[in-house]
């Protein structure tokens, strides 16, 4: 059989951490030796234990990552031997020596964060994981985290109504540790319904150097998107903050926020008209490196931006809690 690629590890044997794992979409389960049938009770499940499906020692192998030794001895094996490997905390080389090498290897994991890790080695990330955790809530975690992927979202291209300069404020430059490039950028507006895409400074012009980490976001008080479908002000955000990164076509990723920056800006305020005939607004520095989005790439500057050009908005139903969209009766303008 194909080697499953997400399996939850569920010793010692806990129905209730099983069930999680089943109602996470994880169809897969190591548990203890004569558990098999009390686990096939809660469904169609593939079992990883000695009267199961997957054998330890014929099916896979386990390890510790504990030295050298340890990464020599998967390193060495047969190209279609399995391991399940016990990583050293905090120690990454090991497995991004053995995803190089083009190893079976599925890692066992405990937190959301290590999923997260866990899936970028390399880039590629692991052949799979093995989550534990001792409780129902715990495995929920991470086979939502096992789940995850990037968002993509639908843009609009919005017809610009005006755009008028505001006077002094707060701004927002979101120092992300991701290389933004080409018409990448965050989803920032004034209210949570239409919110606009703004551009890294990733593009050179004469009088500073390009920070293509960087997206000069706009007024503090502004909505931006970030990861789950949520929302957040600006003025939440800090290092170690999840932000979404979109590009013109509305693929999306997630990007962590190394720095955050408010400084006192002139402001300017930009108002557009989606197809829907919805009227949105975004303040934003004003000043040339701020750039927008537009459709099929274009980048012009908030400087140049001139009623009728169009822009692109991420377009959606108002009404937020906490930056959960909720259906309420709501009013943004």
């Amino acid at each position: 059989m194909t080697l499953p690629r997400i399996w939850a590890r569920v010793v010692p044997w806990d129905k209730e951490v099983a069930v999680a794992a089943l109602e996470s979409g994880i169809t897969t389960l190591w548990v203890p030796d004569g558990c098999a049938e009390a686990a096939r009770e809660l469904g169609r499940v593939v079992l990883a234990c000695a009267g199961g499906d997957l054998r330890e020692g014929t099916d896979f192998r386990v390890t510790r990552m504990e030295g050298k030794e340890d990464e020599a001895r998967v390193a060495a094996s047969p190209a279609d031997m399995a391991w399940v490997v016990f990583p050293r905390e905090r120690e990454i080389i090991p497995l991004e020596n053995l995803v190089a090498w083009g190893k079976t290897v599925l890692v066992a994991a405990t937190t959301p964060q290590e999923v997260a890790l866990y899936r970028g080695v390399l880039e590629r990330g692991v052949y799979g994981l093995v989550l534990s955790s001792p409780d129902p809530a715990g495995m929920r975690a991470l086979g939502a985290a096992a789940h995850a992927r990037a968002e993509d979202v639908p843009l609009v291209a919005a017809r610009v109504r005006s755009v008028a300069p505001l006077g002094m404020g707060d701004r927002v430059c979101v120092d992300t540790c991701t290389w933004i490039e080409g018409s990448r950028g965050m989803l920032v507006g004034n209210g949570s319904a239409g919110l606009f895409l703004v551009c890294a400074e990733n593009v050179p012009n004469p009088y500073v150097l390009p920070r293509p980490f960087r997206v000069n976001a706009g007024a503090v008080h502004s909505y931006c998107r970030v990861p789950g479908g949520r929302t957040a002000y600006l003025s939440e955000l800090s290092a170690g903050s999840g932000v979404l990164l979109v590009d013109g076509a509305g693929k999306g990723e997630v990007a962590c926020v190394g720095r955050v920056k408010v400084e006192r800006r002139p402001l300017v305020l930009l108002s557009a008209a989606a197809p829907s005939g919805n009227e949105y607004s975004i303040v934003l520095q004003n000043a040339e490196t701020i750039r927008l989005v537009g459709p099929g790439g274009a980048t012009p500057s908030i400087s140049r931006v001139a009623p009728g050009d169009e822009v692109l908005l991420m377009e959606t139903a108002p009404g937020r809690h906490f930056g959960v969209a909720v259906e309420e009766t709501i009013r943004e303008k």
